[in-house]
């Protein structure tokens, strides 16, 4: 559940705290007192654009805090642990978000820096937004079908299906594009393709081509002063007249002399003939690798030309070896393409027939759980319509079948007659926004026994309704709340008379500035926000008395 919302800075509201109840929290107030700053809070933690205009006047940034506690938090834990973030300790979330008057904008999870996509995909297991327009988009074939898999749970069959439309889509584009190959300026570019390989491949390039022939270019150009410097190296190690070596076997002696009236002279012996061999392996080094270099000026000219081609091919192809064998195989792998394109075309028909067969299977097993699950849905919401007006309605569900798409080869049809002997007509075709209201109402109670989002949201459900439709929309939460925690914005005493927890947002003038706070309601207080929400400004004994036996009523209902 939502424990605790706390907002500083946003719109007209300076700094406000709400303590969440279990159950069902009504939310009330005047138009325009605030009450949709708190929607706009809740979107700001759900990870909803953040809009620097909304930060209150004067002020630097706004500051959204939300604290939730879960029973259970193995899905959100997933999601935390994928973006490196700390697990919800004691089911325990907390989240906060920050937004500069500048635009920039901050925010956290479990007191770690995060982004606001890991933000939005948190979001969507915590809270379920729905607002005074949201009943709009049920009239759209789109969202019923959401609705109708979501209710149903065909998530394997959709995600089946969606692979093999894919792969189908795949092999599609592949012979498309075949096809256009096919044009003017194919042999052209065969002829051109076929050059790029051929001068690559033909190049033979090695690891060799790199840093190792810029090297060896260097010491052929340098192969006599090399020869020369070398020779004399070896000459003063061990090979010449007074040799670093034959000095160190005349020290060698000596110190064999010394060692026989000094011990510690056999230590220093030691080290001597040890240093001598290092000597000689060093001569040895040095004598090896001079003869290894070849002074004829024509290995000169031939790493010369080595270096000229591969200079040449970087010019065209890419300034390193990478990226000269990369375009060779992107070339090679174009060109057989174009070479093959008529044996693949051929092949590629047969492969389109398989695949379309594979998605019509998935289709038609994706229909049948979609057609099973819509029998169910529409029974299910027609005996949740009944106490909200609709007492001899009837709600339909069809799956008809369309062209196959990516969501399926059906679209969902949500029907509804409201009167008894009137035939079934598509929502948008028969639904005032007062019916379209509590269709929503509806098809969220069915809905909301299947899924695991705990928190709901109702911004203004009660839209276009009242009297005794405000009281079945108020049981009707009431019901929901029984497994969910739900917030509630409305306008009707009728709704919020059922509120477990009942908090008015009020605004008034201080030092010039327009302020809104929200405070909780009990007792009395409570009755005599009812009584305002009954008779305006004009609250009398009789209205008073009014809202005192609402809220007895609802108590007992």
């Amino acid at each position: 559940m939502l424990d605790l919302l706390k907002v500083k800075n946003l719109a007209i509201v300076e700094n406000a705290s709400v303590s969440f109840a279990k159950g069902l929290n009504i939310i009330t107030g005047e138009t325009g007192s605030g009450k949709s700053v708190l929607i706009g809070a809740l979107n700001l933690v759900l990870g909803e654009r953040a809009d620097h205009g909304a930060v209150r006047a004067g002020e630097k940034e706004l500051a959204v805090d939300a604290a939730f506690s879960l029973d259970e938090h193995s899905a959100l834990d997933a999601i935390l642990e994928e973006a490196g973030l700390p697990p919800c300790e004691d089911g325990t979330l907390l989240v906060r978000r920050i937004v500069s008057a500048t635009g920039s904008g901050k925010c956290w999870l479990n007191d770690s820096p995060t982004t606001v996509a890991t933000l939005r995909r948190v979001g969507e297991h915590l809270i379920d937004m729905h607002g005074p327009y949201d009943h709009q988009s049920l009239l759209a074939p789109a969202f019923q079908l959401s609705l109708l898999d979501s209710f149903g749970k065909t998530s394997a069959a959709k995600s089946a299906y969606a692979e093999r439309y894919a792969a189908k889509a795949a092999l599609v584009a592949e012979r498309e594009e075949l096809l256009r190959d096919s044009g003017e300026g194919i042999d052209e570019e065969i002829d051109r393709l076929t050059y790029i390989v051929e001068e690559i491949e033909s190049a033979a390039l090695t690891e060799e081509d790199g840093d190792s022939l810029v090297e060896r270019h260097k010491e052929a150009c340098n192969a006599q002063a090399i020869i020369e410097d070398g020779n004399a190296v070896a000459e003063g190690l061990t090979d010449g007249e007074d040799s670093i070596f034959d000095r160190l076997a005349a020290i060698q002696q000596k110190l064999s002399e010394l060692k026989r009236i000094m011990p510690a002279a056999a230590e220093w012996q030691e080290e001597a003939a040890s240093i001598a061999i290092s000597v000689q392996e060093l001569s040895r080094a040095v004598a090896e690798r001079v003869t290894q270099i070849d002074s004829d000026p024509d290995a000169v000219a031939a790493l010369e030309a080595r270096m000229e081609l591969v200079q040449r091919l970087k010019r065209k192809y890419g300034q390193s070896l990478e990226s000269i064998a990369e375009r060779g195989a992107q070339a090679k792998a174009r060109l057989d393409k174009l070479l093959s394109r008529g044996k693949r075309l051929a092949a590629l028909d047969g492969e389109i027939a398989s695949a379309d067969a594979a998605m019509r299977a998935a289709g038609e097993t994706l229909r049948a759980a979609r057609a099973k699950a819509a029998k169910k849905l529409a029974s299910e919401i027609t005996k949740e319509l009944k106490p909200l007006g609709f007492a001899q309605s009837q709600f339909e569900v069809a799956v008809k079948p369309c062209e196959p798409c990516a969501t399926g080869m059906d679209e969902a049809v949500f029907s509804f007659a409201p009167n008894p002997g009137e035939p079934s007509m598509p929502l948008a075709a028969i639904a005032s926004s007062g019916e379209i209201a509590r269709v929503m109402l509806a098809v969220k109670s069915v809905l909301a026994e299947h899924d695991s989002i705990p928190v709901l949201v109702f911004d203004e459900i009660d839209s276009n309704v009242g009297g005794e439709i405000g009281r079945a929309v108020g049981e009707k939460l009431r019901r929901l709340a029984a497994t969910h925690q739900v917030v509630s914005i409305t306008h009707l005493p009728q709704v919020a008379a059922f509120g477990d927890a009942h908090f008015a947002v009020s605004k008034h003038v201080s030092a010039n500035r327009t302020m809104a706070e929200i405070r909780p309601l009990e007792g009395e207080a409570r009755a005599q926000e009812l009584a305002r929400m009954l008779g305006g400004s004009d609250v009398t004994s009789v209205v008073l008395a009014h809202a005192r036996e609402l809220l007895q009523a609802s108590a007992r209902g």
